[in-house]
């Protein structure tokens, strides 16, 4: 009876550090996002280049195609949720390697690795480009439904593949970022890297949110959402991994 106390005891004494060393990583994930939401509410620097460019794509869309978001054939369907998720790409890859290269430009980086530890930095990273996808997901939703008259037969479906889609993005190219900030072409480098990883996920994006407009339901894309989480926790886990390296190095 002694010994089975004694147990418990030397338990709760073993998960209390690990209680209190999460809570300590993820209250310096929390600072590093809250930091870069205030540096960004400041300069809007990445969300003002994102959203300017999906304002400028669906533009562009809706005068050079107007008829495309008229038709409601297969054809049609894919050809709308192309030119979304290519707006959403572009938009993004202009942003979202910002978060790395603004430390570099500011020579906060050396300050970062002081404050907190590697995978504290990563987790705040990927939360703010996850925010900023989420963001401009919405917004470019919005402009393609006004400008290039698209219609969302399952709004649900929509929504979904449009966060799956944004925590992909988000899980592969923060880590990027990190790699590219002391690069001497970082836009170049950044794109060069993002794409080889970016286009299955696309792929799939692209043919699932075909069948969301086409009103076919929440059921017909299950298979497309399943492929999208599990390649964002593939990269996810992938980048933990690698971040510290990358981050130290």
């Amino acid at each position: 009876m002694q010994n089975a106390r004694s147990d418990k005891a030397q338990k709760k004494q073993h998960d209390l550090p690990v209680a209190q060393s999460l809570h300590d990583l993820l209250a310096a994930a929390w600072a590093v996002l809250a930091k870069d939401i205030r540096s960004e509410l400041r300069t809007r620097y990445a969300l003002n280049a994102m959203v300017l460019f999906a304002a400028s794509t669906a533009m562009m869309v809706s005068i050079g195609t107007t008829f495309i978001g008229l038709r409601r054939t297969e054809e049609a369907l894919q050809i709308q949720s192309s030119l979304l998720w290519v707006a959403l790409l572009f938009a993004a890859i202009t942003g979202l390697s910002r978060g790395f290269v603004q430390e570099e430009e500011a020579r906060t980086m050396a300050a970062l690795r002081l404050a907190a530890p590697p995978l504290a930095v990563f987790l705040g990273k990927f939360f703010f480009n996850l925010a900023l996808l989420l963001l401009l997901g919405g917004v470019t939703s919005v402009l393609f439904v006004v400008l290039v008259r698209i219609e969302i037969g399952s709004p649900l479906a929509f929504a979904a593949l449009l966060a799956a889609g944004g925590i992909c993005l988000a899980s592969a190219t923060t880590i990027l970022a990190a790699i590219i900030a002391r690069a001497s072409f970082k836009s170049a480098i950044f794109a060069v890297l993002a794409f080889p990883l970016l286009v299955p996920p696309l792929i799939i994006a692209i043919q699932a949110t075909a069948l969301a407009l086409d009103n076919s339901g929440f059921v017909a894309v299950v298979p497309a959402l399943r492929f999208l989480l599990s390649y964002a926790v593939a990269t996810f886990v992938a980048s933990l991994l690698l971040f510290r390296f990358v981050w130290e190095a």
